[in-house]
């Protein structure tokens, strides 16, 4: 199952806001020099009577991290999905670079698939192969590089992600943490312009999150990656995120900064803030 769903594609409460006014102080420069590498209008999406997505329009900044929030069941990983072209939606457009995606056959979506890597929440790793077939396998897919020429990117990559000399174990013989970090390697291999991110910190102990938050902030800071992060996480989302978007009804209710977020008058953004559930779902 791991290696099906692999191949569809990876402390303080003061740190954390003094990360976030750092975050915060970037979002304006990000707002005003960048391009969008994302623009998405209009997108519905539909399984069956249920209406996941309806009518959501939003734009992702070159080089910025957005992260997007909501309740479970709200479409927030049917949305990084549609982004990367693993579901198509009902209506709507998703502009990539300014290129149209929506609609695109799975061949004609190779170009952008080598652009964007996707993190899914389980981390995807091929069971059957070790930590160095993982991260080599779109290597060998997408380039013509030499098996030298792999092997340097597969150590230069786990070394981005701080787990050196693992390249002969496979996937059962690592934590959960550990996973998600050769996932990320292998996501960062191709050198994507952008990684989407379905929870990555799910399930890791806080010290565990904090690593793979400062990866991603390390991963735009030195490679330029525009990152795209679904989470419930609040640490994470403000550790890394430069807009946040809060999912709900299928549309966003909230897109803006931290500063911007944290003086939101909403009621029902607010409390998913504060994490008062009562209140979220009595509006």
């Amino acid at each position: 199952m791991a290696d099906h769903d692999a191949r569809s594609a990876q402390s303080d409460a003061r740190s954390a806001q003094s990360d976030a006014r750092s975050a915060q102080s970037d979002a304006p420069r990000a707002q005003n020099d960048a391009k969008d590498l994302y623009r998405v209008e209009a997108l519905s999406k539909s399984y069956g009577k249920l209406k996941v997505l309806d009518n959501l329009s939003f734009n992702v900044l070159q080089r910025e991290c957005f992260v997007i929030m909501g309740r479970s069941g709200t479409g927030k990983s049917v949305t990084l999905r549609l982004l990367n072209g693993l579901e198509s939606p009902d209506s709507g457009s998703i502009r990539f670079d300014g290129q149209e995606i929506a609609g695109l056959r799975e061949k004609e979506l190779y170009p952008v698939r080598e652009r964007v890597a996707m993190l899914f929440q389980s981390g995807a790793l091929f069971d059957s192969m070790n930590v160095y077939e993982n991260i080599a396998f779109p290597l060998r897919e997408h380039t013509d590089l030499d098996e030298d020429a792999i092997a340097a990117k597969v150590k230069e990559k786990l070394e981005t992600v701080r787990l050196s000399g693992i390249e002969e174990k496979l996937p059962s013989d690592l934590s959960g943490g550990m996973r998600k970090r050769v996932a990320l390697a292998r996501s960062l291999a191709l050198d994507p312009e952008a990684v989407l991110f379905d929870e990555p910190t799910s399930g890791l102990d806080p010290v565990t999150s904090a690593t793979i938050a400062d990866l991603i902030v390390s991963a735009r800071e030195k490679h330029n990656v525009t990152s795209v992060v679904v989470t419930h996480d609040l640490a994470l989302a403000r550790r890394v995120g430069d807009r946040i978007a809060f999912l709900d009804g299928g549309r966003f209710r909230f897109v803006g900064t931290w500063e911007e977020a944290d003086a939101a008058e909403d009621d029902v953004f607010s409390a998913f803030l504060a994490g008062r559930s009562e209140e979220v779902d009595a509006a």
